[in-house]
């Protein structure tokens, strides 16, 4: 144990031998003359405190002797317990990562939870830990509805705020979640946290939705040390910053006070829970032993500063409290403190035994999980979930009706793309009362393009609804939605709109399930309109052609269809493998192909397709056109018609080409493309993405990991923005440059000039 952690301990035993008791008080009675507070609960607070605090010492030792990974401890945030004892069991929680007294009284709370253990297992990341499996220490428990929580600062507030506004969403729309109609969310962050955009956003957003009326039951719960890391906070920051918003109540405590804890966390907890509305509690804590294990926080801090904190601890003085009001004595207090320590340092040998993980496989199990039989079933499932959808009482369009979007055609008649989608959401809004729909400008709008045209009409603004304009405020109401049972679709407006809140997506969505062995999940389908080739609206930020952000998130699909009957196909598998597998789905939408007709020339439907309900198409399964044996075109979105057309005009040429679209970009059609790659020997990528990070890396790369020894080139837009107006055109693919790098390739390949290939005659 280091030397800070050993005088943190002494300094706390002979804090408590030297009070002296007051005269004997009950338990079960008030502690102080006026409170509603019990000494008992006070008990309850110590046993908690002091576990955690054992646990924290434990750790430490733990990580000198190189049996333990984590020693980010929660030394001197012991009052946050007092949240445990204001909420219920049923509350859900997403905590800041120096909750360790709140994880143990709430755990106390369930029947079964040892959180001595639990917390243990996670410390030497043992396969056996009950939340993470050993992928990471959390705190976090299904059980007592903890909801694991990373390091990332703040990231987990939009999030929480989802799940307040889903919880009342739910029992309105009779959708069964896991939580109680009148639950609160606990949302803890630190200090610093507070002043990170991000924490900003979901305040900001909570408010709103307040005053529009929109129930909001969650307590933002900042435990204020006055430092983040080595950086002070201003005294009184936390107070000027949210302690006079309109619309969120705010209460303060100190956090190093029992009786001020308990009894403050109590009046904010119930007044959340009475109003449905955002409150906001400072705790003020202090931060014993450094940030973490390897911080040696005497190079960035006074000695007066640090010995002040140490005379505020919050377990002494809960100690305090109850000998001089003679609820305990010092004798009694430290036998408990000692029993506790000793109950901690055996388990401690004990879990040290337990098993690690000890396999790739076994680390990324709860990542990706794909049942494709049964994501088939559901997908073309035409039985509604249990109980009919809410709605508006505008008639629902049955699936096979038709149903007009911008006046378009019925179902049975070809569609464009943008058709197909509208049609495929109101099938699932109807099919399965779960689905919510929702965006910037796609409720009353209907979507800046027009693809959710009619949608909040026909059912009704609970389920189709426009949010504020703040990604990270649509992707934090998409994973809260997931939590209450919901399969939420959210929409991103334009790709290049994302990047400001990938976080939520990387940090949050793709990390829960691997984070908690699977025991949550994040089902949901992010609908984002993107690539580039719009007509007329340009630049980059409405023609963003970046995906390798995501590209390479563990575990998150990435569509990407290229016409109506693959959109509306696709678009239900995304759906089905987020309900059946708890899949992270994003759905990449081609803006220049929402309401294209033609192929090769004006007036020839030749993009039009037939969407059926009865189609599904596999994750990871490319789509082929032709059957060319002398090339083969791999390409994508936009690229798929330009492909196509390029196709055409070698054909002139005597070369004949297939055209596989590869539709799934995470995870690649690996097998779909070494087959058609191994047809011709040939293999021209034709990516419209950029040539440092586009599609076209992983293609070639995936070719030559299969053992692929055919020749393989690639023709890319370029490492560029997209520019305004014509000069757009310089640097994105188009149909020439891809028939004159097919050319190059098969003049390469053959020896032939490929100057004459125009000679050749057609076969």
């Amino acid at each position: 144990m280091t030397d800070q952690a050993v005088d943190l301990d002494e300094r706390f035993r002979a804090a408590v031998a030297a009070c002296v008791p007051g005269p004997g008080r009950p338990a079960d009675r008030a502690i102080v003359s006026g409170s509603a507070v019990t000494g008992t609960a006070c008990l309850e607070l110590f046993e908690a405190q002091a576990t955690s605090r054992q646990l924290d010492l434990a750790a430490r030792r733990l990580g000198s002797d190189r049996r333990g990974y984590y020693s980010i401890g929660s030394s001197g945030h012991e009052g946050n317990a007092a949240l445990a004892a204001a909420l219920r069991s049923t509350d859900p929680a997403l905590l800041h990562y120096r909750s360790g007294a709140f994880f143990v009284h709430r755990a106390r709370q369930v029947p079964g939870l040892d959180p001595i253990r639990d917390v243990l297992l996670g410390v030497v990341a043992a396969a056996t830990d009950p939340i993470s499996g050993g992928r990471h220490k959390v705190f976090g428990s299904a059980a007592a509805n903890v909801i694991p929580q990373t390091s990332t600062i703040a990231s987990h507030l939009p999030r929480a705020v989802g799940l307040a506004f889903a919880i009342d969403r739910a029992a309105r729309l009779g959708v069964p979640g896991p939580w109680p109609a009148d639950a609160v969310v606990l949302c803890s962050f630190g200090d610093a946290s507070a002043n990170h955009s991000t924490a900003a956003g979901a305040i900001n957003a909570a408010i709103h939705a307040a005053g529009r009326g929109i129930p909001m039951p969650i307590l933002f719960v900042c435990e204020d040390n006055g430092i983040g890391i080595s950086v002070p906070t201003p005294p009184g920051w936390i107070e000027q910053a949210f302690g006079h918003r309109p619309g969120l109540a705010y209460f303060s405590a100190d956090g190093c006070a029992a009786l001020d804890a308990l009894t403050t966390a109590d009046a904010a907890a119930g007044w959340v829970r009475q109003h449905r509305a955002p409150a906001f509690l400072r705790l003020r804590t202090v931060r014993l032993l450094g940030h973490a294990g390897s911080d040696v926080e005497t190079a960035y801090r006074r000695s007066a500063e640090i010995a002040a904190d140490l005379a505020r601890d919050p377990v002494a003085a809960t100690a305090r409290l109850l000998i001089e009001c003679g609820v305990a004595t010092p004798a009694g207090l430290l036998d408990r403190y000692a029993d506790l320590g000793r109950r901690v340092a055996e388990t401690a040998e004990l879990v040290c035994a337990e098993p690690k993980l000890t396999s790739a496989a076994a680390v990324i199990a709860p990542i990706a999980p794909s049942r494709p039989a049964l994501v088939r079933a559901d997908a073309l499932r035409t039985d509604p979930l249990p109980r009919e959808p809410a709605h508006s009482g505008h008639p629902i369009p049955r699936i096979g009706a038709p149903h007009r979007v911008n006046g378009a055609v019925a179902q049975s008649d070809p569609m464009t793309l943008a058709q197909a989608v509208n049609h495929t959401l109101a099938h699932l809004l109807e099919r399965d009362r779960d689905v919510l729909v929702f965006g910037e400008d796609v409720g009353r709008k209907g979507g800046v393009y027009g693809v959710t045209k009619g949608l909040q009409k026909t059912f009704g603004a609970r389920r189709v609804f426009d949010t504020l304009l703040d990604e990270q405020s649509v992707l934090g109401t998409a994973l809260g939605a997931a939590l209450a049972g919901f399969l939420p679709i959210p929409e991103i407006q334009y790709l290049a709109y994302l990047h400001n809140a990938a976080d939520q997506i990387r940090g949050e969505a793709a990390t829960l399930s691997f984070f908690s062995d699977g025991r949550y999940r994040n089902p949901m389908v992010v609908r984002i309109a993107g690539y580039a080739y719009q007509k007329g609206f340009g630049g980059h930020f409405h023609n963003d052609n970046s995906v390798a952000a995501l590209r390479d998130i563990p575990g998150v699909v990435l569509a990407s269809p290229s016409r109506a009957d693959d959109a509306a196909a696709m678009l239900r598998t995304c759906v089905s493998a987020a309900r059946v597998d708890g899949r992270v789905c994003l759905y990449l939408e081609p803006i220049a192909l929402y309401h294209t007709r033609d192929l090769h020339r004006p007036g020839d439907d030749g993009w039009l397709a037939r969407p059926s309900p009865a189609e599904h198409i596999e994750i990871g399964r490319a789509r082929v056109y032709g059957e060319g044996t002398d090339l083969t075109l791999v390409s994508f979105a936009n690229g798929v018609p330009m492909s196509l057309r390029a196709a055409r005009r070698l054909a002139r040429h005597g070369i004949h080409a297939r055209v596989l679209d590869l539709r799934w970009l995470a995870p690649l059609p690996a097998d779909d493309l070494l087959r058609h790659a191994r047809a011709t020997g040939r293999v021209l990528v034709a990516d419209e993405t950029r040539r440092g990070g586009g599609v076209s890396e992983a293609v070639c790369a995936a070719l030559l990991d299969a053992g692929f020894t055919g020749r393989i080139a690639r023709v890319t837009s370029e490492d560029s923005f997209v520019p305004l107006g014509p000069a757009a055109a310089t640097v994105l693919l188009d149909e020439d440059r891809i028939e004159a790098a097919a050319l190059r390739l098969l003049g390469a390949a053959t020896g032939a000039d490929p100057r004459r290939a125009e000679a050749r005659p057609s076969r």
